[in-house]
């Protein structure tokens, strides 16, 4: 269903406000390089400091631009369930081909209640979910024998999966079956990521370098593994530069730089990313020929 370059939007800011102009030609500009599709409002997209009519808005922004040429799979994620079933809802109205629903974070359930979660969203919404698991960040961990039970919901259709344990590929792959769609939640391992059964990556770099990183998983599809290869080297050091830092500080820089209708603003508590990781921002842009 999702597949290829996926890129998880920044969404630009100025004079504090969602910068609406500067985010649809950031979403043209995507499609254009070769994005196979768009997540507005998830953790790079700064969701946890959007208020629900700016969350809101960012999806339709994206639905509106992206006009039919790439799905959308709108970031519905919450700790607190009835609010990813409005989330959902929102997202269904407006257009959005899924919904991308990371695991409840801070209440800590524990894995039935996990599963109750994602059980009672299929059961309040029939768009397909995409469960997002990032344990660095919900501390709870989606484990595979409850992925393999949430795979038997009938909504739920593939996983972003950040956990960084590659294993995991194999072990949904057995469990949920050969068509169930794995996209990586980490740049840097998502070419070890698609050796193991993956089909694409829901991308933080693809903010910068959408081009390259849609070049990566064609050739990967293609099975020029030379080809793969070569582009993630030149990508690799962009992938940990944009993390020197905290996110999307980093990246938002790097996107001021080679897009320039972006501006570098983030809200708080995120600040500007230090000089130090500047400098690692603007070597690995050079490194990947972007600038």
């Amino acid at each position: 269903m999702f597949s290829g370059s996926i890129p998880a939007l920044v969404t630009p800011f100025r004079g504090g406000m969602v910068d609406e102009d500067a985010f649809r030609a950031f979403v043209d500009w995507q499609i254009i390089s070769g994005t196979d599709a768009l997540v507005p409002c998830g953790t790079t997209g700064e969701s946890a400091t959007l208020s629900h009519e700016e969350h809101y808005r960012v999806i339709e922004l994206t639905i509106e631009t992206a006009a039919g040429r790439v799905p959308v799979i709108a970031g519905c994620g919450s700790n607190d369930t009835a609010t990813a079933v409005r989330h959902m809802a929102f997202a269904s109205k407006a257009g959005a081909d899924a919904a991308l629903v990371v695991a409840p974070y801070y209440n800590r359930p524990n894995q039935d209640g996990i599963f109750a979660h994602f059980e009672h969203l299929t059961q309040h919404s029939d768009l397909p979910i995409i469960v997002y698991n990032v344990p660095g960040r919900t501390v709870t961990d989606i484990l595979p024998e409850t992925m393999v039970r949430l795979a038997e919901l009938p909504t739920v259709v593939g996983i972003k999966d950040a956990s960084g344990i590659l294993g995991r590929v194999t072990a949904h792959r057995l469990g949920c079956g050969p068509q169930f769609c794995q996209l990586s939640g980490n740049d840097e391992t998502a070419l070890a990521f698609n050796a193991t059964g993956g089909i694409g990556c829901i991308s933080v770099t693809a903010n910068v370098a959408p081009k390259l990183c849609a070049d990566f998983q064609a050739a990967w599809a293609a099975g020029d593994l030379k080809l793969a290869r070569e582009i993630n080297d030149r990508l690799f050091p962009l992938h940990t530069a944009l993390f020197s830092d905290a996110s999307p500080g980093p990246v938002k820089y790097a996107l001021s730089r080679v897009f320039g209708q972006v501006t570098a603003e983030v809200r708080l508590p995120i600040t500007p990313p230090s000089e130090a990781s500047r400098r690692a921002v603007d070597a690995a842009l050079e490194v990947a020929g972007l600038v």
